[in-house]
């Protein structure tokens, strides 16, 4: 199959979901604070996201008090600092989507796994569960598909940027090929191909948050099925959470907005 990301975008409803999310995203880019303000925009919207993606894996704190650098809890800081890596690995993620992995992994994983683990593919075919998915494939077919996920990534495809990020998001939540904060990694590479693929090239939507606002484990297990309507019924979850997202940073314009 020569794209098969153009065979999922064809599933029933997956198509309409993208349509409803492309045009929320063109709706937020044309708000007139992002004139002046799109920066700062953009560095809200990353702290919201990085709470929001720490929260879906149990550490939920308030905004206020990351805000004031009050929280210590090594999962928030780890997705704290992967928020602010991506701005720096956006380039490389096209061209070497292995080395953007073990780079996120290395910083979000930092004071959780050992330090000769960071970054690098868990050799123990058992993993971390915390969504209830089931047990992880084991290190060899984790490989195998990693390399598939790779060459996905590599490959020209006519699907819409988000089907290409759901699947990425999917895979990495599923494989779980670090055994360590691999939620925190894929909601990373989502937003990172949301970028770099066109939706969103300002980095101004905070699509962990819709992740966080909808029933997440419940998604992904429909994407675990395999069959067309549960891969669907991901795609429809993650275009639903790109148009929370862009809920959640239009609230972030007004509020600039009014000053």
């Amino acid at each position: 199959m020569s794209d098969p990301l153009a065979v999922i975008a064809t599933f029933p409803g997956v198509q309409e979901a993208v349509d409803e999310a492309r045009q929320s995203v063109d709706r937020l880019y044309r708000h007139r604070v992002l004139r002046r303000a799109s920066p700062a925009v953009s560095t809200e919207s990353s702290l919201r996201g990085a709470r929001a993606s720490a929260a879906i894996e149990g550490a939920d704190f308030p905004l206020d008090a990351l805000r004031r650098d009050e929280i210590h809890d090594p999962l928030v800081q780890g997705a704290l600092r992967a928020s602010a890596e991506m701005g720096r690995l956006g380039p490389t993620w096209r061209r070497a989507p292995r080395q953007v992995l073990a780079r996120l992994h290395t910083v979000a994983a930092a004071g959780l796994a050992p330090e000769d683990a960071l970054g690098r593919p868990r050799s123990e075919d058992d993993a971390p569960d915390p969504f209830g998915l089931g047990p992880a494939p084991d290190a060899k077919e984790t490989a195998v598909r990693m390399d598939g996920l790779m060459d996905l990534l590599e490959r020209p495809t006519k699907a819409p940027a988000i089907v290409l990020a759901a699947v990425v998001h999917a895979e990495l939540a599923v494989l779980r090929p670090f055994g360590v904060v691999d939620g925190v990694v894929a909601r990373s590479a989502e937003r990172l191909t949301l970028v770099e693929y066109g939706l969103d090239p300002k980095s101004l939507v905070a699509v962990e948050v819709g992740h966080f606002e909808l029933p997440y484990a419940e998604a992904l297990r429909s994407y675990l099925s395999g069959t067309p309507e549960g891969v669907a019924r991901w795609v429809q979850h993650c275009a639903s959470a790109v148009s929370l997202g862009v809920r959640e940073t239009t609230a972030i314009c007004e509020a600039m907005q009014r000053g």
